[in-house]
């Protein structure tokens, strides 16, 4: 009896241990394959909840055993929100993070990464959920083929194979652009903002990208463009109409959004988190979160700072 309960101590010491060193990766992956912070959040307490209760004595890779818990259950969470992404109101856009963290948050380790970009992240969606997993665990985190075998169950020549579909499905990824001086697209945002605040149409359609995009997304839960802005003319018309309607409420704060710049919007009792997909200098896509369920995170902070 001594002895178990002995046992019992030091499995939940090192559960412990194993919580603080992978928990930012857990998350970071979850994310990834998720979208929602809130369901990465879930998805790492229950790995861990699991491993409390089982005899994981014979592990002798309990990083890759963590993984392979939290990719079986990010994959069981892709398949029922199946059902759900086909009733949601509007674009889905994926939940934001602020990522104006400070340099020593472990986290920074795997979110401050060029991956976890909108864009990037809408990408990933073009993927199937064995997809998305192969790819992240390679393209990301670069475990070699024979881990990721193990992590998803399948062998390491079909991962191989698997990867390169992805790749070719995916093409070139979104996230080129993020390379580049972060002050320098943070200038451009800034300039937009300022040009959307004024009303200088030339200014906003000088920065736009003759093809952007705007996706915005609320969810059915506030007011929203339930279909996607095509088009400089028309991405114009709509922050005029908010301009002209918001003028006064029309606050804002800059804040770094999935590790790119971007911008709180108060609008009386909601909020707006507006970020943008910038290539080759110009504006190509604009993403507006107003989803309550998203944006809670950043209405403490946004008071706050």
């Amino acid at each position: 009896m001594v002895i178990h309960e002995r046992e019992l101590a030091i499995l939940r010491i090192e559960t412990e241990q194993w919580y603080t060193s992978y928990k930012p990766l857990l998350f970071s992956l979850a994310y990834r394959m998720l979208g929602s912070a809130a369901d990465a959040e879930d998805i790492v307490q229950d790995t861990f909840l699991a491993v409390a209760r089982l005899d994981v004595s014979q592990v002798t890779n309990i990083k890759s055993y963590l993984c392979k818990m939290a990719t079986n259950r990010c994959l069981d969470r892709i398949k029922s929100a199946a059902a759900k992404r086909e009733t949601y109101v509007g674009p889905w856009l994926p939940e934001p993070i602020d990522t104006s963290s400070r340099p020593e948050d472990p986290y920074d380790m795997y979110m401050l990464k060029e991956s976890i970009s909108t864009a990037y992240l809408l990408m990933l969606e073009q993927l199937s959920a064995t997809e998305r997993a192969v790819f992240l665990l390679r393209e990301v985190y670069r475990y070699e083929y024979e881990e990721i075998a193990d992590i998803v169950g399948k062998s390491a020549a079909n991962c191989r194979q698997i990867f390169r579909r992805a790749k070719n499905k995916l093409g070139e990824t979104p996230d080129i652009e993020a390379r580049s001086d972060p002050s320098d697209r943070q200038e451009l945002v800034a300039s937009f903002v300022e040009a959307m605040s004024t009303g200088n149409v030339a200014r906003m359609l000088e920065l736009l990208a003759p093809d952007a995009v705007l996706l915005s997304d609320g969810g059915g839960k506030v007011r929203a463009a339930v279909n996607p802005l095509l088009g400089p003319d028309r991405i114009w018309r709509f922050f005029e109409g908010l301009r002209q309607k918001y003028a006064v409420e029309f606050r804002g704060e800059w804040r770094m959004v999935n590790g790119a710049p971007g911008f709180v919007q108060h609008r009386q009792h909601a909020v707006w988190i507006v970020t943008f997909h910038i290539r080759e200098g110009r504006i190509e896509s604009i993403y507006i979160v107003a989803n309550p369920d998203k944006t809670a995170r950043f209405i403490g902070n946004a008071i706050k700072q």
